[in-house]
């Protein structure tokens, strides 16, 4: 099983961020399968940060063996979604991107891609019309809507494929819009698809 991760997808979250760095491909990494965190398990706070920030994203389950996939045909490709978490520790990136260094130990530790429960895609109109959020401690501090994406679910599909074969069970994480924050101990995380609430988890 494999995870990969799509950044710079929302331009809200750029500003932020104050990239202006502009791609023509989607911007891809991975993470290990030693990152996932499912089944409301608990996250760890790592020792080797000081800050660790959530990044709410629509996650997308493969269901069929691809390689090369055409734009047009990448739907066939997926038939569950969920909402998950891009954890990331904010000072090792910042640290790392200083010295002109990878940053995989930012993002691709253990625990750092928590998901919640996949639910069918057909329950969902429009895939690229999609509300999601987050609550920490019963607030909503983050939320985003797929059509604010730059890449689509099905152009990030066709894009991975072009260098790696996609296999069941392979995880996408699709970005991240504005609104990310650092998490602490004791926090209780919610993460939902329009009203439905499919990640529940508490920091440790």
């Amino acid at each position: 099983m494999k995870i990969f991760a799509i950044g710079l997808n929302y331009a809200s979250h750029n500003n932020e961020m104050k990239r202006t760095f502009e791609s023509k491909e989607p911007v891809l990494f991975m993470k290990p399968d030693t990152a996932l965190l499912k089944d409301g398990n608990p996250f760890f706070l790592p020792d080797f940060s000081e800050e660790v920030h959530y990044e709410t994203e629509l996650v997308v389950k493969i269901n069929r063996l691809g390689k090369n996939i055409d734009k047009r045909f990448a739907h066939r490709y997926y038939d569950e979604i969920t909402v998950g978490i891009d954890f990331t520790a904010r000072d090792l990136q910042r640290k790392q991107k200083e010295l002109g260094l990878p940053w995989e130990i930012a993002k691709s530790f253990d625990h750092s891609a928590a998901v919640g429960t996949f639910i069918s895609k057909d329950v969902v109109a429009d895939i690229q019309n999609l509300n999601f959020h987050l609550d920490i401690n019963h607030n909503t501090v983050q939320q985003g809507n797929t059509s604010e994406m730059i890449y689509t679910v099905d152009r990030i599909i066709s894009y991975i494929s072009q260098f790696f074969t996609l296999k069941i069970g392979d995880l996408i994480f699709t970005g991240t819009p504005a609104g990310i924050g650092p998490v602490a101990i004791d926090d209780h995380l919610q993460g939902y698809i329009e009203e439905e609430k499919l990640l529940d988890f508490r920091v440790k």
